[in-house]
């Protein structure tokens, strides 16, 4: 009898524990997968940047319009060429564009961008020619001559640039081509100075001119969007307007060309009021850009 009662007890214990397990289990939800968000360079950024500017093939070249002032520049009482070469730290800078990138992460890049840049880039070239032989009576002598002296001045205020670009992402390294329209304001001088005893033709006038120039430029340049954990993108100022920016560093190459300009210097004299020589000014150089951006998009 009590052997019944253990095998009833039994099975009751053992269908109870099956109808147990056809319970469904309480469990939590399933974890979220939140993707990693991938950077892309698509979007609208403005920035600022200085630079550095420097001629290499600056020439003032000087033709006489007539008989008498050509043979000057023959026997280099006026320079007939003239390097004129110069250097410097530009000052503040600004642009602004747009950029594509065609899929996230890494792949090309095309864009469109506006900067300029305050170069104020003097030029001031001195040239002192062979003096002309001192007249006396209308007789050349041995007596000491005053050299024939030539003031030449160029000055770039500012360079502006119209940009295509196409580049290639590699993440957040973006390497890249630009070319497009340049343009810039240009005061050009040229000033001839000699003695009346010298014979003629020997004082002019200054001749100026002050334009605004249009040529064309190109290069590349590298850029670098800073992480969002960088201590560096605290100053995406964006996130205290609610706008989602992000702070990228770059450096640029710019080779610039803004054509030539001539401008003639005439005589004052009575003796050589009728007389002039022309000189024509080359403007063209090179920028490096360095500054910051800031990306305005969402990743």
């Amino acid at each position: 009898m009590i052997k019944a009662l253990l095998l009833g007890g039994a099975a009751a214990l053992a269908s109870t524990a099956a109808l147990a397990a056809d319970l469904p289990r309480r469990a939590g939800p399933p974890p979220v997968f939140t993707p990693v968000p991938v950077f892309t360079w698509t979007g609208f950024y403005a920035g600022l940047h200085t630079g550095y500017a420097f001629t290499d093939n600056a020439n003032i070249r000087t033709v006489g319009n007539q008989a008498g002032t050509a043979l000057n520049v023959t026997n280099n009482f006026r320079p007939a060429s003239l390097k004129s070469e110069v250097d410097g730290f530009s000052r503040i800078g600004g642009g602004f564009g747009y950029n594509l990138q065609f899929t996230p992460g890494s792949g090309f890049v095309v864009g469109a961008a506006f900067d300029i840049t305050w170069l104020d880039l003097d030029k001031n070239t001195g040239f002192v020619g062979a003096p002309n032989p001192v007249l006396v009576g209308g007789v050349p002598t041995a007596l000491p001559a005053t050299p024939n002296a030539s003031v030449f001045t160029q000055n770039l205020d500012y360079l502006g640039t119209v940009n295509g670009k196409i580049g290639y992402a590699f993440d957040r390294f973006l390497v890249y081509g630009t070319g497009g329209l340049a343009f810039g304001q240009v005061n050009y001088g040229a000033s001839f100075y000699g003695t009346i005893t010298q014979g003629l033709p020997l004082q002019f006038l200054g001749g100026y001119d002050k334009q605004f120039e249009t040529g064309y430029n190109y290069g590349g340049g590298v850029e670098y969007a800073i992480p969002a954990d960088s201590f560096l993108s605290y100053f995406a100022f964006g996130k205290l307007l609610g706008i989602k920016s992000d702070v990228t560093l770059k450096a640029e190459y710019i080779r610039y060309d803004l054509g030539s300009r001539s401008v003639v210097v005439p005589g004052v004299l009575a003796g050589n009021a009728g007389l002039s020589y022309t000189s024509t000014f080359k403007t063209e150089g090179s920028l490096v850009r360095a500054g910051f951006n800031y990306k305005f998009s969402a990743y």
